[in-house]
């Protein structure tokens, strides 16, 4: 309603279109059933209409959910009402909301929105766990009897009904005779309205008008919560007005009503609300230019590129050298390409010298080979200006420097081209992930030092446990040991370099998951701040155990139900599984007693 149906509303009065009622009804189902499109996060594959949406306007109102919306086109003029009603489920569970718009409303049609709005308030008020359901149209009708007592007979007869799996629950009749007794938990469809009203008004299809107010609301254990109140029913969101007065000079003190064009009427709220729309949009333009110019600014001071997220400096040429003299230069060899894997260099004959190029400097590196079995490398560079190519603050500051883009060679070994393309992308990607991981630990908060606990006390200790994210790297993964010290966990495997420290202040959430329904037990760590596990950054860490091997059989032939070594087996499992479940709940609790 407020994401789609409102803003097209005010879209086709402020536009002065002709849309029927189907149209509009074809248009808001298919909203309703691609939640995304909308920006509303649901699974388009769970959602469902639980009717047809209902646009009534015209003089021509049905206030039953059974009610259709016609192939007459959507009527806005002056004391006109459009009642909208939209009803929708996810995962097979029913809502509904309707609301009631005026379009410059006579006297008594908004004095009969806000009565309306008022026993639909004390409506909702009545929803209490012990209440009857009786009691919630009561409240209804007593503020119409006290607020307008001749619109009494205009009211509907209920107050709406039950909802849930079902639209509508017969039982759950929100009447002045049902009195069974509200219990939490309940949802209600709270629907009132005024039928078959009349206004004087020159326009004919106003004078004949209804009003429809509905929100779905469940009960609480203090109250009630009302999950469509997103959708406002206040007068000032749901009435219009184009017909302006205006005031003649003020020593006069008269005031004039004139009739103005529609072209020139003072801005509506649909209008206002664009507007409002356009501004914000004009802000953020103005943000995001000024964060881009403060950026352009340090850049050229030779800060680098910084984000907001506290990135570190875009590496400048300088920080890439490979060989601080030419002293260091390797021996000379012959005049081919060479790679130097302790400098992460790669060096290149030009013009019978051998130039070094840091790895790190080189795009992508390719061959290819002829028809006359002649090989050929070409090497691309990282330059200025190109596309997806790292922000160098140098080439700001040294604006009249050439690059090298490109060179190719030619080469009658294609066994030696074939090596050095090889290892040239070998090195570049392990250069590439080593930068890449020191950049994101230049963005982690400095944590402190774990305390061991030595001898104040053994460590509380869980084996063979396996870790996510995992380590990385290509060697086989092993289990690992997870101990709790004096102010934080230690996750350690037999490899010296796979370890992880996670400390108690940095924990905002934790979990231990039993192995009921699932293949694992599992402890889930939720962090205040990032931690690097092996070269991955990460704020979940989780601690598992598989339960059983998912492992069958398939030469052992069908066996019997009964069969002793079938029991035994699912025995062992059971057994292994209590034992795991067993393991972690004393940790969990020996670690809450620390």
């Amino acid at each position: 309603m407020k994401n789609y149906v409102v803003p097209k509303l005010e879209k086709i009065i402020d536009e002065e279109k002709k849309v029927t009622h189907s149209l509009l009804m074809d248009d808001t189902e298919k909203a309703i059933l691609e939640p995304a499109k909308i920006k509303v996060k649901l699974k388009a594959e769970n959602v469902d209409i639980c009717y047809p949406p209902i646009f009534q306007s015209g003089g021509n109102f049905d206030l039953r959910p059974s009610a259709t919306s016609n192939d007459d086109h959507l009527y806005y003029d002056s004391a006109s009402v459009i009642i909208c009603a939209v009803g929708s489920r996810y995962n097979s569970y029913c809502s509904n909301v309707a609301r009631s718009f005026l379009i410059d409303s006579t006297l008594k049609q908004t004095k009969a929105y806000e009565v309306l709005l008022k026993a639909h308030e004390a409506a909702i008020g009545a929803l209490k766990a012990g209440n009857k359901l009786s009691a919630v149209y009561q409240a209804a009708l007593a503020v119409v009897e006290s607020n307008a007592p001749e619109l009494i007979n205009n009211l509907t007869k209920s107050a709406g009904t039950g909802i849930g799996l079902e639209f509508r629950e017969s039982g759950l009749i929100l009447n002045a005779k049902n009195d069974k007794v509200l219990r939490e938990g309940m949802i209600f469809n709270v629907s009132l309205g005024f039928q078959n009203l009349q206004t004087e008004t020159s326009k004919e299809k106003s004078r004949n008008f209804s009003l429809l107010l509905a929100d779905t609301v469940i009960v609480t254990n203090d109250g009630r919560e009302v999950v469509t109140q997103l959708s406002s029913k206040a007068l000032k969101d749901v009435a219009y007005s184009f017909n302006e007065e205006e005031e003649e000079e003020e020593e006069e003190g008269v005031k004039v009503k004139t009739e103005s064009n529609r072209k020139e009427a003072l801005y509506s709220k649909a209008t206002l609300r664009s507007n409002n729309q356009e501004e914000l949009r004009r802000q953020h333009q103005a943000e995001l230019a000024r964060q881009k110019n403060e950026e352009t600014a340090r850049r050229l001071a030779g800060g680098g590129a910084l984000s907001g997220n506290n990135r570190s400096a875009a590496r400048t040429s300088t920080d890439l050298v490979a060989y601080k003299s030419i002293n260091d230069l390797p021996p000379p060899r012959e005049m081919i390409i060479q790679v130097d894997q302790k400098n992460e260099a790669i060096l290149l004959p030009i013009y019978g010298t051998m130039v070094p190029f840091h790895v790190a400097t080189v795009k992508t590196v390719s061959s290819q080979q002829d028809t006359n079995r002649n090989c050929y490398i070409r090497i691309i560079f990282n330059v200025p200006g190109a596309p997806f190519t790292p922000v160098d603050a140098n080439a700001l500051k040294n604006q009249g420097a050439i690059y090298l883009k490109e060179v190719s060679f030619r080469s009658k070994d294609p066994r030696h081209i074939s090596e050095v393309v090889q290892m040239i992308k070998t090195l570049r990607r392990n250069v590439m992930a080593r930068e890449s991981e020191r950049a994101e630990r230049a963005t982690l908060v400095t944590q402190e030092k774990l305390v061991l606990a030595g001898n104040k006390f053994k460590p509380v200790r869980l084996s063979d446990l396996w870790i996510r994210p995992s380590f990385g790297g290509r060697a086989r993964k092993l289990p690992g040991t997870l101990e709790a010290h004096v102010n934080g966990f230690r996750y350690s495997t037999s490899r010296p370099d796979e370890r992880v420290d996670i400390m108690f202040g940095n924990i905002k959430h934790a979990f231990f998951q039993p192995a009921e329904k699932e293949m694992i037990t599992l402890l889930h760590v939720h962090l205040h701040n990032h931690i690097m596990v092996g070269n991955k950054k990460t704020k979940d860490v989780q601690f598992y155990v598989e339960v059983m091997d998912v492992v069958q059989t398939l030469g052992g032939g069908k066996r019997s139900a009964y069969d002793p070594d079938e029991i035994e087996e699912e025995q062992r499992e059971r057994d292994r599984k209590n034992k795991i479940n067993m393991d972690f709940q004393n940790f969990v609790n020996r670690v809450n007693d620390m």
